[in-house]
Parts: C-alpha cells; structure tokens; sequence
C-alpha cells in the first residue's frame, strides 16, 4: 500500500520521509495555509525530499483558473499531482489535463458516481474523504469498497487514494478494502507504530538482557 503523508510542514515531511514508509505527499489550502508559506515554495522544497508524487491544489474554481494554476504548478517539478475539486469545471479540468499529459488528483469525492466520473476523464487519483462522511452518519469505508468495485469492474487505471483519515482504525479499514493509496496526517503516522504490548516486551528483553 502507497503512504502519502498529509501536510505541508516540511520538517513533518523529511522527518517522515526518513522512517522510509512515505511514498508522497498531498496538500491543501488549509494545510498550505497553516504552514505559513507560500504554495509554489512549499511544493518547490518538498520536490526536494520526496522523490513520488505531490499533490498541489488549485485555487481556481472556473476551466480557464483551473488550467492557467494547474499548468504553472506542474512545471515546478514532475512529480507535481495537480488537485483539483470535484465540480463540472474540475471534471474539464482533469480532461484536459489528461490529454495533456498532466496527472491528477480529483478531491473531495463522496460518492462512486463521482469517481467514476473523475476515473473517466482520466484522474490518476480520486480522493474520497471518508472521514467527513462518517461525520454526517454515512460510512466513509464502504464507498472505498465501492470505488474500488467499479474501478475494478472498468480496469480503470486511477488510483483510489483515501482522505480525510482520523484514526489508526481508518488506516487498517482502507487497507484491508483496497485501496491503493492511504494520506496520512503526521500525528497518525507515529500512532501507526505504537502498540503497549510491543513497549512491554521491548521493557522485559532489555531487562532480562541486563541479568
């Protein structure tokens, strides 16, 4: 299973990229905007200490914004993902962005419909946030099952890449549905790692080592 790890703080970044486990990164406004730094200089630095994908959103909400934004991030480097949102626009974005051999990732997708969509205009990635729709009662797990279904069904080569995870639980449950890609906040990366059992054991064979 691909790791991204969801930030835009580039010590959070090369931290983790160092464990090994890190594949790629993806950001957002919101997380671009926490940072405190500017979108192309983030991307720019974490093209530096990533060698995999990097997905950079576009502000624009209209076809024209969308190409002209998208277009200028993907030149800083080629492991630049343009995001782009989940609306009529973004659909004609990621179409021609396709044709123009420019990769990229379809946010904030609720539905399988909305996938499929994305999948034939030829995202490389759907992003499915199943955190926000266990929020509002639904279950964010079981439309991973059904983009991958449909994905599966189709042989389409769009990667489902699960969003919006809250938990170590979450990581587990995507997995096991299959989906390709996981993006992970840094706080759940080292819970990922942790477990009372593995802090005891390690506790008892250091000391049974020092007898």
């Amino acid at each position: 299973m691909i790791f991204f790890i969801d930030t835009a703080e580039i010590d959070d970044v090369k931290e983790f990229y160092d464990w090994g486990i890190v594949d790629g990164v993806t950001t957002n406004p919101s997380l671009i905007a926490k940072s405190g730094g500017n979108q192309k200089e983030i991307i720019t630095k974490l093209a530096e200490i990533v060698d995999g994908p990097i997905s950079a959103e576009v502000l624009a909400t209209d076809f024209d914004g969308m190409i002209k934004e998208g277009s200028e991030l993907a030149k800083i480097h080629q492991n630049v993902v343009i995001k782009v949102p989940m609306t009529i626009d973004g659909l004609k974005a990621t179409y021609w962005f396709h044709k123009n051999h420019i990769r990229t990732n379809v946010t904030l997708v609720f539905s399988a419909n909305q996938a499929l969509l994305a999948a034939k205009n030829g995202a490389s990635y759907v992003s499915p946030f199943i955190g926000r729709l266990d929020d509002i009662g639904h279950t964010g797990l079981e439309l991973i099952r059904e983009i991958k279904t449909i994905f599966d069904n189709y042989n389409f080569e769009t990667k489902i890449l699960a969003a919006s995870i809250r938990s170590t639980q979450h990581v587990k449950d995507v997995a096991l549905a299959g989906s390709d890609v996981a993006t992970i906040p840094p706080k759940l990366l080292k819970q990922l790692i942790k477990h009372p059992l593995t802090d005891i054991g390690l506790e008892k064979f250091l000391a049974d080592a020092k007898k």
